[in-house]
């Protein structure tokens, strides 16, 4: 069991508030992890934001690394289709989830309309490098 300092947190759907962030095609919700781990987790939603809907390229985000110790997502609505090195592409539905090794090079190729996953990475802040 870690010893590292953690608060209590609780985050209600009720006062959820989405906001912009690394994809502009995206809103993010963040669950308060993050400052509850003092940096060592974060936790989130992420949704296709209202004004991106209709965009025949949805999701596409390019080939690209996050430097981070752990990465996993979870699709609570919708489909996406993902594109990772060495496995090849797949889709992802409702109810599926996909750990990202570490470093692992990825592209978000396209994704429904409705769709949304919780993402869990580790730590909460790190770089995300694009690759050529």
């Amino acid at each position: 069991m870690s010893k590292a300092n953690q608060s209590f947190c609780a985050n209600f759907k009720a006062k959820a508030e989405y906001e912009t962030g690394l994809r502009g095609q995206f809103e993010y919700r963040d669950l308060g992890i993050s400052q509850a781990t003092q940096g060592q987790y974060h936790a989130g939603v992420m949704r296709i934001r209202d004004g991106a809907k209709g965009d025949q390229s949805l999701g596409n985000t390019g080939m690209h690394r996050h430097l981070c110790d752990f990465q996993m997502f979870y699709v609570l609505k919708g489909w996406c289709t993902m594109e990772y090195e060495g496995e090849g592409t797949m889709t992802f539905h409702e109810g599926d989830s996909c750990l990202q090794p570490a470093a692992i090079a990825h592209d978000e190729i396209v994704c429904s309309e409705d769709f949304s996953c919780i993402e869990i990475y580790s730590p909460a802040k790190h770089e995300t490098v694009a690759i050529d």
